[in-house]
């Protein structure tokens, strides 16, 4: 029996080849097609890097290249690692579900491949809770991760974004602040003490200023 594969990352920061949940998706995907009897040639692996659980099924790159496969070799098995690697968001995925099933498109998760085969009521439900969770755990993902930004930011005044001069140089800004005279004079001064921009250039009044203005350094 052929299949094709589907693999999804939410996030640019999983995407790369250090990076382990393409590999850990390809070898759940591989293992369950061996064991059930499904063969996916090297041409039917497809991948959607950096694209949200919640974005539509029709408007990912990867899935609308793999439904083209699918319409061109007869293939109608898709198996993909997880039930929210398929879709996250509990609309999404019952949307894109019926799609495919409307097509005549099987959908197989590796980890309960029983989900989406079986279209029973008790099915569908223990189908639709798994998204629900999903779609709960993304959120309180997301809500924990913007409390810590912004604890972080009332402590430290900052969190993410470019690293401030008295991040990068706080030598440099140091010794600004200890200089006296105009923005230039004080740009002269840090030039001869060796204090310059990356290339080698005297700071220009702007960046100075900005060093006066940077705080929690004490001169």
């Amino acid at each position: 029996m052929k299949a094709v594969a589907y693999m999804r990352t939410s996030s640019a920061t999983n995407v790369g080849e250090d990076k382990d949940s393409l590999p850990r998706q390809r070898a759940a995907i591989d293992g369950y097609a061996k064991a059930a009897g499904y063969v996916i040639s090297e041409s039917d692996w497809f991948y959607d890097p950096a694209v949200k659980g919640a974005d539509a099924i029709d408007a990912r790159p990867g899935f609308a290249d793999m439904l083209a496969r699918i319409q061109g070799n007869g293939v109608r098995v898709i198996i993909v690692e997880t039930a929210n690697r398929f879709a996250r968001d509990l609309m999404v995925q019952e949307v894109g579900f019926d799609m495919l099933k409307r097509q005549g498109i099987a959908l197989i998760a590796a980890d309960s491949p029983a989900a989406f085969l079986d279209d029973g009521p008790t099915s569908t439900l223990i189908r639709q809770i798994l998204g629900a969770v999903a779609q709960f755990e993304k959120a309180n993902l997301v809500a924990k991760l913007k409390a810590a930004r912004m604890r972080k930011r009332q402590k430290t005044g900052k969190c993410g974004g470019r690293k401030s001069l008295a991040e990068l140089r706080p030598d440099h800004v140091a010794a600004a602040k200890r200089s006296r005279g105009s923005l230039r004079e004080i740009s002269a001064t840090l030039a001869a003490a060796g204090h310059v921009t990356p290339s080698g250039k005297a700071y220009a009044a702007s960046a100075i200023k900005s060093m006066l203005n940077q705080k929690g350094m004490r001169p």
